[in-house]
Formats: C-alpha cells, structure tokens, sequence
C-alpha cells in the first residue's frame, strides 16, 4: 500500500516545481513593446515607400515635360502634374514635421513659422507652390524638381534594393553617379534657381509679366542665399557673377552703383 504513494510524490513534486518556475520566470517587457515597435517600423518604411513611388512618378512627367518627345499639350501637362507632385510631397514632409501652430497664440505659430522657413523641404514647396498656380510656362523650372526626384530615388534605391538584379542590371550605376556627384547636381539646381530669376525679370517686357510673382521669387532667391541647406551653391554662383559684371558696371555704367547699393543692402539685410 505504501509503494504507490511513493511512485506518486516525485510527480507531485516535479509538476510543483514546474508550476514555481513559471510563475518565478521574469517578465520580459520587450516581447510587449516589440510588436509597437514593429508596427512603426512598418508604417515609417510604407510612408517612405510611397514617398519614393510619388518621387518616381514625378520624375518620369518632369522627363515627358522637359524633353521635347510628346505633344506640346501632353508637355504642358507632363510639366503641371511634376509641379503640382513635388508640392504635394514637400508639403506633406513639412506636415508631417512640424504639423500645425496653435491657433490664438502669436509666439507659438512665429516660432512654428521660423522652424518651417528653416526647413530643407520649404524651398522645393514654395518654389513648387509659386510656379503650378502660375501661367507662366518655362521648362527651365523643371531642372530642379528632375534634380530633387533624382536624389530621393536614388536613394531610396540604394538603401533598399541592393540586391535586386534589376537594379544591380541597369539602374546601380544611374544612382551611383547621383550619390558620388551631389555636389554637381546641387550646382546644376542654384545655376537653374538664379537664372529663372533673370528671365523672370525679362518677363516683366513681355505680355506674361507677372510683378508679385517676380518679387516673390526673389525674395525665395535671397532666402535661398542664407539657408544653410542651398547658401554654399547659391554664394559661390552669385560671387563668379560679381567678379565678372562688376568691371563692365564700373567702366561703362557707373550710374547704376546706387541701385546695387540699395538692391545690396536689401539682399544681405
């Protein structure tokens, strides 16, 4: 009678003993906080993702825009739908940033409008913005939107599709080129930003003049002067013009050193 309550205990005392380990086994809080985690992780790489896809497209209407292959009509088109694009894009990053002020409070929204105008993506949307609600229609303004689509798909392309083959085929050496000459495509954009701004003021003569427009636009020019994202382009260009104009405006009009005083003044206040 004793023997099978001795063949019972050491059952009794190892499903114990299981029972203490469980509820004596700590917590681990990051099998909780793994699937937030990487529900964000997600959602971040779906936004960059359509942010790529949305680059893309604006890439490919820009080239229909800009090169002359298709109908006038479907340029003109192809040139709005890049315009329009990238606005929707730098808009959305500059939402998505820093969201919107406090309604009511003075300090809040020019604290929120410093942080804005401060932004790398406020001058492609402003740039953008000014020309798709314009009639004007120039394919020099394209040069830029080509250049910022080219640098996010590029790069896109070559954080996540290093090992497709199709990349690897034909587009590794597109975005190698982008990556390794920068500082080449940033010139290419500051030389188109300020030669727009001259044409916008030849402009003014003709019948598609627009005067707020052309103020607008330099004032977009001297902020792109100073931000820290376009400055170094922007000041090297405008120093080889000034080496290469002063000398004709001293020796053959000396009557405009007032006016480029004053028009100076107003550019580096």
């Amino acid at each position: 009678m004793s023997s099978p309550s001795t063949s019972q205990s050491p059952a009794l005392t190892e499903g114990e003993s299981t029972t203490a380990n469980d509820n004596a086994r700590p917590h681990d809080p990051g099998t909780d906080s793994a699937g937030p985690a990487r529900s964000r992780l997600s959602l971040q790489l779906d936004q960059r993702s359509l942010h790529f896809a949305v680059n893309a497209w604006v890439l490919i209407v820009a080239l229909i825009g800009i090169l002359p292959l298709a109908t006038r009509q479907l340029q003109y088109k192809g040139y709005r739908l890049s315009l329009l694009g990238t606005t929707c894009t730098t808009g959305y990053a500059l939402f998505a940033l820093y969201g919107l002020p406090r309604v009511g409070n003075t300090q809040a929204v020019q604290a929120w409008g410093h942080l804005v105008t401060s932004s790398k993506d406020f001058i492609p949307f402003m740039y953008c913005l000014m020309f798709v609600t314009s009639k004007l229609h120039l394919k020099l303004v394209l040069v830029p939107v080509i250049c910022w689509a080219l640098e996010h798909v590029a790069r896109f392309l070559r954080r996540h599709f290093t090992n497709s083959s199709l990349y690897r085929a034909y587009l590794e050496p597109l975005c190698t080129w982008v990556d390794r000459n920068t500082t080449a495509v940033n010139f290419l954009i500051a030389n188109a930003e300020i030669l727009l701004g001259f044409l916008l003021i030849l402009a003014l003569f003709s019948k598609q003049r627009n005067v707020m427009q052309t103020f607008m636009y330099w004032q977009l020019l001297k902020l792109m002067y100073h931000s820290p994202f376009t400055a170094g382009y922007h000041r090297a260009i405008w120093l080889k013009i000034g080496r290469t104009v002063n000398p004709y405006i001293h020796s053959y009009t000396p009557f405009l050193h007032d006016p480029m005083n004053a028009g100076m003044r107003w550019w580096f206040r």
